[in-house]
């Protein structure tokens, strides 16, 4: 049985060599590493795996919903871990205040002074777990947050840890005890996605991968530190966007708000974060331009969360993501030449 120290050798030298000035390709290579290292952990598709990712390098934040035992912490935990990355975890509950996420300042007897007593939330990767469970004015704390790189406690203003990247969990709504997410707390996550049940061929791995092992939880083995994902992020700001593409993203929002099913469509900020996340799309892909088969891949997990649906459409059970179908069909595709 190996020792810790023998452990953190073999991981070490599994570690990627890192480079601080990624281009695209580099970057490419160097996500697509964190991935893999992501599978040897969490049993999911590679769409799945590859939306965090988007999400990730497009410095926007998560949300995954999806029943309990699916793997959403576990997939949360294991992104930190490949990244070389600080881990940190809130469990939010109906009797959870925004003080328990952020933070208080605690009087100092030997001192005799007040000091601020960091939450959970001053971590690098966050899981902020079944956040529909917890009011909303404590799901609120995270909104600063997630939008500023900051919380304010007290009147006194604190910075995060850069990185700072939230992966939130939800369990769907029609389960007991849940507080849908106000309509800013969900416009300020870039994607929601689903990891939703392996099949038969992937249940059979998880128990295989669990019979070879003597801990419950998988390990994953880092491949980055916390200067190269600094790196990684700033990627897909070099990616070049076309002109008819941004047309093309444009028009694609524009369209969200003239469908009769829809009450709000996408706003401004959605418009931004589907150009952002084509960029960081197409780094995943390795190519330095975005196509229009990028858009259409970040377009359902970018912009269906933010549809706000009329009450008809949601007593119908209209899907936001066969809305945006029916977008890409009456919008053309541009040409481009590369």
């Amino acid at each position: 049985m190996c020792t810790d120290n023998d452990s953190e050798t073999t991981h070490s030298n599994r570690t990627r060599p890192i480079s601080y000035d990624m281009d695209v390709d580099e970057a490419h290579d160097a996500i697509n590493d964190v991935l893999d290292a992501m599978s040897e952990a969490v049993i999911a598709d590679r769409e799945f795996l590859e939306t965090v990712a988007m999400g990730l390098l497009a410095r926007g934040h998560v949300l995954l919903e999806d029943v309990p035992g699916t793997g959403k912490t576990l997939t949360g935990r294991s992104l930190a871990t490949a990244l070389g990355l600080e881990f940190s975890r809130i469990q939010f509950t109906p009797d959870l205040l925004p003080t328990d996420v952020t933070g208080t300042h605690i009087y100092n007897e030997r001192t005799a002074e007040f000091e601020f007593s960091e939450g959970p939330i001053f971590g690098n990767v966050v899981l902020a777990d079944e956040i529909n469970r917890a009011p909303p004015k404590s799901q609120a704390a995270l909104l600063e947050a997630m939008e500023e790189g900051q919380i304010t406690a007290d009147g006194e203003t604190f910075p995060l840890p850069k990185p700072f990247f939230v992966i939130a969990t939800q369990n769907p709504v029609e389960q007991e005890g849940t507080f849908p997410l106000p309509e800013a707390q969900l416009d300020r996550f870039m994607v929601k996605s689903s990891i939703g049940y392996p099949d038969l061929e992937g249940e059979t791995l998880l128990l295989r991968r669990r019979a070879a092992r003597t801990e419950q939880s998988p390990e994953v083995h880092r491949v980055l530190d916390r200067d190269a994902v600094a790196e990684l992020r700033q990627a897909p700001e070099t990616v070049h966007v076309d002109e008819d593409v941004i047309d093309y993203i444009a028009a694609i929002c524009q369209a969200t708000r003239e469908q009769p099913a829809v009450r709000i469509g996408v706003s401004p900020r959605g418009t931004q974060r589907l150009f952002e996340s084509s960029r960081a799309r197409a780094v995943v892909a390795g190519r330095d331009f975005v196509t229009p088969d990028d858009v259409k891949w970040a377009a359902k997990p970018v912009l269906g969360h933010r549809l706000i649906l009329t009450p008809d459409a949601k007593v119908d059970n209209v899907n936001p993501h066969d809305l945006i179908d029916r977008i890409f069909e009456q919008i053309p595709v541009p040409t481009l030449q590369h």
